[in-house]
């Protein structure tokens, strides 16, 4: 029986993977790097390189012990990571980088039913980030599961323009996308089409999907990087959108008859630097637990107060430097086995 079954990102958590702060780092300057991530510091020679703040790496680590506790206490699988060098060079002949972190499981991999796809993911730091769970998957092979890789692009420098507008920096020359970048609608996947996935991206994704599912290119919606900081699927017919980003232009089709939960302003958590990785929304970066129960921020009462109001409870924890990392709960986590099948919720 395969360990791998995730059909939606809503119905009970069985088994899930947590990520890891250790040896996390800023890569070095690379054209990818500015172009996708760092274009506000005007250019490459000023991506703040190197370790993690040694405080940021501590207070980190605790919160992801004390949130795999508390997954722990409810009777959910947690896996880990394993340790690996990120401070090692990554090279191919059209570049040589160092490495990212491991802190963002959800961006690497992507389980849909009973498959694990390794996706094409836009850093070259990242190139190698699935050999931190490569055992895991080795596991999950051997139980039956299907175990897949996207086409490694070359993501040479050519396939990345920082002077033209967000969305547009990464060109679609190959197949490229992270996972963080798809969401689960049972047959219905969304896919970002944004400066961490391409159209290459979703089209690939869908030839491998078949004709069971449907992959929805979603454009013009959010131009930077992944999709679970501007809609969140809480349970079948309920969804939280971001104000800022989501309308009746760009609403996805098959989103429009569900009830919908306009995130109200977030609270700012701070970050360590000189500018923050990622904006406020982080902090509608939930990971559902089960129909009605989410992991969420405990700095953020007014988005508590607004759940609750629809009938979802929360497992209150904290990311302290969530903005500083850029990820949060559904981020720093990969849902490797739900309860349920497949279904059509349209």
């Amino acid at each position: 029986m395969s360990l791998v079954n995730a059909h939606n990102e809503w119905d009970p958590l069985e088994e899930v993977v947590i990520g890891s702060i250790e040896g996390a780092r800023v890569p070095r300057p690379g054209t990818d790097l500015f172009a996708i991530e760092f274009t506000q510091y005007g250019s490459a020679d000023k991506i703040p390189s190197g370790p993690v703040p040694q405080q940021v790496f501590e207070e980190t680590r605790d919160d992801l012990e004390r949130l795999c506790e508390s997954l722990r206490g409810l009777g959910i699988t947690v896996r880990r990571p394993d340790p690996t060098d990120l401070s090692g060079t990554i090279s191919t002949p059209d570049w040589q980088t160092d490495g990212f972190y491991n802190y963002c499981p959800r961006d690497v991999l992507l389980t849909i039913g009973d498959t694990v796809i390794e996706t094409p993911m836009v850093l070259r730091s990242r190139f190698l980030e699935p050999f931190a769970y490569k055992n895991m998957l080795i596991e999950y092979f051997d139980s039956g599961a299907k175990w897949i890789s996207g086409p490694k692009p070359r993501l040479a420098d050519d396939m990345f323009d920082a002077t033209a507008r967000a969305g547009h920096r990464l060109l679609d020359l190959e197949p490229a996308f992270d996972a963080a970048n798809v969401l689960r609608f049972g047959t219905d996947i969304l896919y970002l089409v944004s400066d961490s996935g391409n159209e290459k991206g979703w089209r690939w994704l869908q030839s491998v999907l078949g004709d069971k599912y449907t992959v929805h290119p979603c454009r013009d919606l959010y131009a930077s990087t992944h999709v679970d900081s501007t809609i969140v699927p809480l349970r079948p017919g309920l969804v939280l959108l971001n104000p800022e980003r989501v309308n009746d232009d760009n609403m996805p089709g098959f989103l429009r008859d569900w009830e919908k939960i306009w995130c109200p302003e977030l609270e700012d958590i701070g970050f360590v630097g000189e500018r923050p990785y990622c904006s406020t929304w982080i902090g509608m970066n939930l990971l559902v637990l089960k129909p009605g129960l989410v992991v969420a921020d405990d700095r953020q009462p007014e988005l508590l107060r607004t759940l609750e109001k629809h009938g979802v409870d929360v497992l209150p924890q904290r990311l302290t430097h969530a903005r500083t990392l850029g990820g949060s709960f559904h981020c720093v986590s990969l849902d490797i086995r739900r309860t349920g099948g497949l279904e059509t919720y349209r």
